[in-house]
């Protein structure tokens, strides 16, 4: 009987001692499959799969602009097998406007990394007449609330990325809210509104036929996709800067020897050039960050949009 309990406790002590990680892992993505953040993460969860040696499995977890998946990240053991594919609207714009989220965005989780920026682009129907950024502006300021521009939904980030076009332009814009950006593309290509406040990559065959134009990235540099499109900067509004994030958090507590591996993982994963390719493709800018840095960042995108957030009067219940 001793010696079975011997050799119990040499077996637990030694299940203990094995390194991160001894089993699969698990990344929640907040969204359905098939949209820009399932593909990023399934990306990178098959580079982790290869670099750590152990699989690590997307779960869809979609639904209320993702905070179904956050909250369901917010909760789970912080052990470090469950990762979470972080976002904008997770971190950011979704905690602005609904008081009632049952997870905190800085206190509920362990930032790991930055994974990619998908840059604001100011798109207009060919019908606008405006061919510049300053064109847009005068017009709109000519004819307070006569431009309207279209977003997935009331609180969506299209719509807040519009509302702060608004105040830094100082100029008055009609929101029209739709049940999502596609519905939305087909009345910006109808010219049934005027111009959107969106990542290019589901509008580049629109803008490569010229049903749509760009007119300004809000980036401190031009897109490699849009090289032809002048930065907000380049276009007279230098206080216009602004893209949506992806990047990879673990939940509150998870142990910072984990955080570091990963990030490390992380870093080499974003940096392949099938990666960085794939992304480009969609869009996006890949660059990644210490698990400080994405911290810091996070902090710092949640006072902007609770800012943005009050300056509109949004509030989500």
């Amino acid at each position: 009987m001793i010696y079975r309990v011997i050799l119990l406790l040499l077996f637990a002590s030694s299940a203990l001692a094995q390194p991160y990680p001894a089993r699969p892992v698990k990344l929640i993505v907040p969204f359905p499959p098939g949209g820009n953040t399932d593909i990023v993460g399934r990306m990178v969860a098959q580079k982790l799969s290869d670099s750590l040696g152990q699989q690590v499995y997307v779960e869809n977890r979609g639904g209320a602009g993702g905070t179904i998946g956050a909250e369901a990240a917010a909760k789970s053991p912080n052990d470090g097998y469950t990762l979470f594919f972080s976002t904008t609207g997770t971190l950011a714009s979704a905690p602005s406007m609904q008081p009632g989220l049952r997870y905190d965005p800085i206190k509920d989780f362990s930032p790991i990394s930055t994974l990619a920026n998908a840059p604001v682009v100011i798109i207009v129907a060919a019908s606008l007449p405006a061919k510049t950024l300053r064109e847009l502006i005068d017009a709109a300021k000519a004819q307070p609330g006569a431009l309207k521009f279209g977003s997935a939904g009331t609180g969506h980030f299209v719509h807040i990325a519009g509302e702060m076009f608004k105040a830094s332009a100082g100029v008055d814009l009609l929101h029209v809210p739709y049940k999502g950006v596609a519905q939305a593309l087909i009345d910006l290509l109808g010219g049934r509104i005027d111009l959107m406040f969106d990542a290019f990559a589901q509008y580049e065959p629109h803008l490569q036929s010229g049903k749509l134009r760009a007119l300004a990235v809000a980036n401190p540099t031009r897109l490699a996709r849009l090289p032809a499109v002048p930065t907000t900067a380049e276009a007279g509004l230098p206080e216009f800067v602004l893209a949506s994030w992806f990047g990879l958090a673990a939940p509150a507590g998870t142990s910072r020897e984990i955080v570091e591996r990963v990030n490390a993982e992380v870093r080499k994963a974003v940096a392949a050039t099938d990666v960085a390719e794939a992304m480009a493709k969609l869009g996006l800018e890949p660059g990644t960050t210490s698990p400080q840095q994405y911290s810091a960042m996070i902090a710092d995108e949640l006072a902007t949009w609770r800012r943005a957030v009050k300056a509109a009067g949004i509030r989500l219940e």
